[in-house]
């Protein structure tokens, strides 16, 4: 059993400043849900940002006291534009920086992804925080790592913001590591209850990524795609990875789905490097979906997806939050998902 110290844990105080109003279920609340409940775990020793969450000096202070033995802290910067633009074009990047700059706005037709006069700065965050955690699993500093970033990415496609998401975080990490660390191939599970459509998007027509999503059944669910025949383009063709769950599955529905259909594609495909799109909303407490995943079943999901990892590309494993709405549960969830990577 590896130390929990192997496990990075990047996080910032400044994700709260992506305002989004107040009834919506992407809200500043899901950080300090998790870092809450990660120190209520022992997994961190820092005191709780809770006692006066709107003092955001206090929460920057007590945040950054992160430490110990537990867990590693990684403190991100935000990323460089350029790594930005390996998967968003120039024009969409300032579209974001003009849309937020106006002081406030949506990305979206259908009003689901706001923005705030801060939101461009703190995307960029997210961003950096994802490409970070990359950084430290190449360079041997942790041996896997947990990003808990807002605004989430996977449903950002290169040239459109969409379903909360600005800049879609997991695939330009992906991109960072071909240009960066020269992998040669990169693979993502995503098992967000929403299809990532905006990763898919990103490389349909590419055989160097492969994109596997676990999603509840599309025909009921926002947004609409990732049906079982959606398999890529082009040279693409056979490296995307579709598995529509039907509403009311449960944690063994899931298993059996990954042991049966996504460790064999990977077997096959052999990555360099995982990465995980871990959105918590398939959680059986969730408002905004029809699954019912329980946290110890994020936690087996969680450990099938490290083992693969040690199999293939010695363990290096980086995940990035994406939903999850139930605060509570995403607490509990978060917890479970980074007891299983330091366990596995």
């Amino acid at each position: 059993m590896m130390p929990l110290f192997m496990t990075g844990f990047c996080t910032s105080p400044d994700f709260v400043r992506h305002l989004t109003g107040p009834h919506h279920p992407e809200r500043p609340e899901r950080i300090r849900a998790i870092f809450a409940a990660v120190r209520e775990a022992r997994l961190i020793d820092s005191p709780d940002p809770l006692n006066d969450p709107a003092d955001a000096a206090a929460f920057d202070l007590q945040l950054h006291a992160v430490g110990g033995e537990k867990l590693r802290e990684l403190q991100p910067q935000p990323a460089d534009e350029q790594w930005i633009r390996l998967v968003h074009p120039p024009a969409y990047i300032e579209q974001v920086r003009r849309v937020c700059s106006a002081g406030a706005g949506t990305l979206d037709s259908q009003g689901d992804t706001p923005c705030g006069p801060e939101s461009f700065d703190v995307a960029k965050l997210a961003v950096g925080a994802v490409l970070l955690c990359c950084d430290a699993v190449i360079a041997g500093e942790v041996r896997r790592a947990f990003a808990a970033v807002r605004p989430p990415g996977h449903h950002a496609e290169p040239d459109r913001g969409m379903g909360f998401c600005l800049f879609s975080n997991v695939a330009i990490a992906a991109r960072y590591l071909q240009r960066k660390h020269r992998l040669e191939r990169v693979a993502i599970v995503d098992f967000d209850v929403h299809h990532g459509n905006g990763t898919q998007a990103a490389f349909e027509d590419d055989p160097t990524v492969l994109f596997i999503s676990l999603h509840e059944d599309p025909r009921v669910l926002y947004p609409g795609s990732g049906l079982a025949d959606e398999v890529g383009e082009g040279p693409g063709r056979g490296y995307t990875l579709n598995i529509p769950m039907p509403p009311e599955s449960e944690d063994e529905d899931y298993l059996s789905a990954i042991q049966a259909r996504v460790l064999p594609k990977l077997d096959d495909f052999r990555p360099q490097m995982l990465l995980i799109s871990a959105g918590f909303d398939a959680h059986r407490e969730d408002p905004l979906a029809h699954i019912n995943l329980s946290e110890e079943g994020f936690a087996r999901i969680t450990r099938l997806l490290a083992q693969a990892a040690d199999t293939h590309c010695a363990g290096k494993l980086v995940s990035a939050l994406e939903g999850g709405y139930n605060l509570k549960a995403l607490g509990r969830s978060v917890v479970r998902h980074l007891t299983a990577l330091g366990e596995a």
